[in-house]
């Protein structure tokens, strides 16, 4: 039995990748409209895992706690390193 010309293959870690970023920009945005450095707020909870970093606006600290750190970090450097 073949594959069905609907059929779509996904990449299972750069669908992970991707809700990594759109996560990302989630809250850099919700950070932004409250007025905070997103850049500082994101390296503090990053090195803390402390979630009172990331403000509860736009449910921006309950989507970044879904993330392990550890993937953002790697997301992170692996688009730092491809050019992005």
């Amino acid at each position: 039995m073949g594959i069905d010309e609907n059929t779509n293959i996904y990449n299972v870690e750069e669908v992970e990748d991707q809700l990594v970023r759109t996560t990302l920009d989630e809250v850099y945005d919700a950070l932004v409209e409250r007025g905070y450095n997103p850049i500082n707020q994101l390296i503090g909870y990053i090195m803390s895992g402390d979630p009172g970093y990331i403000s509860s606006h736009r449910d921006a600290r309950k989507n970044i706690t879904k993330l392990e750190r550890n993937k953002i970090l790697e997301v992170l450097l692996k688009d730092y390193m491809s050019g992005k």
